[in-house]
């Protein structure tokens, strides 16, 4: 396959997959696709680590990273909030509501020394005070792609990435997103319909990809959102896109770090058992219908917070219930979910990271053929 994206790359197919585990970021890339490390939740030495183990594992392979870089934030006026000051700010009534959930569902304590399980974050990397650190790591790597996930990237960011020879991609959830992205000076759009997992918007992939397709021509765009197999694969190149820009598909693979509950969910999960759900991050982010979402959405909850404030929230308390969720029946197992797109419902079974790229290569050759036999006909 030869795209716009694969040339700008270096790849031989235009898969992109977005992973906050080093293991699927390595095997796509060695399998012709390109991973992407999401790095908001790790700490400069764990990504640090994780990028000197993937660069170790893919030989020169090109591969990325990606960061939220929001514009609205709690404390964006101040630059950031340090840890400390982000959990002074965290009002007594929703600290209440998070117990009483924990208490209602018998979660039980846990020690203060934990790993996190499966990527569950216990914060976020959103501000200038605490992404900037993650950035000057990222640049002393040999990355190919840096992207920005929720806004337009700093002009100091795409200077410095543009004079390093590193692309700078973007996500958008609109057309108006996507225009700002262009006028920021990025070199890739991802134009992310509402189906896919984490944070995304209300537009459908259908719609949404051609849209910014003419928004923004002639910079390429990749497609996102519902997006696993090879037929929608096809179904976003004829639609104009240069490539997809997956994410949720890699979560049921034998290298995802993936909670195993939450993993067993997802096998066990249709298209419609996931939910826009602001109470993990504070934004809204589609996510597996849970306990937990149900918890927030009942009509005396408490609004939840703005990011960073929500994560720093909730962080501890879902790091308790993964920790407890491995007991059947159990309260925390009604709980616990993660993030996840409506692929989910066609992800029915757990295979390598390679053979899910290769699955969709001949799934979109067979796509691509059947378009061709219609026009012959």
């Amino acid at each position: 396959m030869r795209t716009r994206v694969c040339e700008m790359l270096g790849i031989e197919f235009p898969i992109l997959a977005f992973s906050h585990c080093r293991d699927v970021v390595a095997e796509v890339t060695k399998a012709g696709g390109f991973g992407v490390l999401g790095a908001v939740a790790h700490t400069p030495e764990q990504l640090e680590i994780d990028l000197a183990w993937i660069e170790e594992h893919v030989a020169g392979k090109p591969f990325g990273v990606d960061l939220l870089l929001p514009s609205k934030f709690a404390g964006a006026a101040e630059g950031g909030f340090t840890r400390e000051q982000i959990m002074e700010l965290l009002p007594p009534e929703h600290q209440e509501f998070v117990e009483d959930i924990l208490r209602r569902y018998e979660v039980p304590e846990m020690s203060d020394d934990v790993e996190m399980v499966g990527g569950m974050p216990r914060g976020l990397n959103v501000s200038p005070l605490s992404y900037g650190p993650l950035i000057e790591v990222a640049f002393a790597h040999d990355i190919k792609l840096i992207a920005s996930a929720l806004g337009a990237p700093p002009p100091d960011l795409v200077a410095r990435a543009h004079g390093q020879g590193v692309l700078v991609a973007a996500l958008a959830g609109a057309k108006s997103h996507a225009v700002r992205h262009v006028a920021a000076g990025v070199d890739l759009i991802i134009a992310q319909g509402t189906e896919a997992g984490g944070h995304t918007g209300e537009i459908a992939t259908m719609v949404l990809v051609p849209e910014v397709v003419d928004a923004v021509a002639p910079v390429p765009v990749l497609a996102a959102g519902g997006i696993g197999r090879g037929r929608q694969m096809a179904a976003a190149i004829a639609l104009g896109a240069e490539g997809v820009w997956t994410g949720s598909v890699w979560l049921t693979t034998d290298e995802a770090e993936t909670h195993p509950v939450v993993k067993q969910k997802y096998l066990a999960a249709g298209s419609s058992d996931t939910i826009r759900s602001r109470s993990i991050t504070g934004k809204p982010a589609r996510m597996l219908k849970s306990a937990w979402t149900e918890e927030w959405a009942r009509e005396d909850t408490p609004e939840p917070l703005m990011m960073p404030l929500q994560t720093a929230l909730v962080g501890e308390a879902l790091l308790r219930v993964q920790r407890a969720a491995f007991r059947e029946g159990s309260g925390a197992e009604k709980l616990v979910n993660y993030f996840v797109g409506q692929i989910v419902g066609s992800m029915d079974r757990v295979k390598p990271a390679r053979q899910v790229v290769l699955d969709m290569i001949d799934e979109f050759i067979d796509a691509a053929q059947h378009v061709t036999e219609v026009m012959g006909e």
